[in-house]
């Protein structure tokens, strides 16, 4: 399996990288992680804000890599791109996928089941992903991250 295979396969559509957007994407990632931070909230909201800052990271290395997700599956696809894009590891894309899992639950169907060990634990994820992938766009798209 490949991008191109889920391209072909209508996971997903072509994407021509733009340097503002992904400058938009992590500055929202960066919005995120410092909500993420804001003691007082719910340990339910700061797993599900940590998260979305997570997937917004991946969203700005698939965007890089000339991909956006179709909608259907949006944050399924996007997190396992990272095995593609960044050549994240399974162990970590498991732990996105099991707190995306968590984060669906809790906005959707029962609230005050998030931890703030899960939460701490997701916001650590979320800022260690942003570090790296800014680090791998810099690296790996030095020509869009200057447009």
């Amino acid at each position: 399996m490949s991008l191109q295979d889920w391209l072909e396969d209508g996971r997903l559509r072509a994407h021509k990288p733009d340097g503002r957007d992904l400058a938009r994407l992590l500055a929202a990632a960066d919005r995120d992680l410092a909500d993420a931070r804001v003691h007082g909230l719910s340990a339910d909201r700061r797993l599900a804000t940590a998260y979305n800052a997570a997937l917004l990271s991946a969203t700005a290395a698939l965007a890089a890599s000339g991909y956006r997700v179709r909608q259907e599956g949006h944050h399924y696809w996007t997190i396992q791109s990272l095995a593609f894009t960044m050549r994240l590891d399974d162990k970590t894309i498991e732990k996105l996928d099991k707190f995306r899992k968590k984060r669906n639950i809790s906005d959707y169907e029962m609230t005050g089941m998030v931890s703030e060990q899960e939460a701490g634990e997701m916001l650590s994820l979320a800022q260690n992903l942003r570090a790296t992938v800014e680090k791998w766009l810099r690296e790996h798209h030095p020509k869009v991250m200057q447009g």
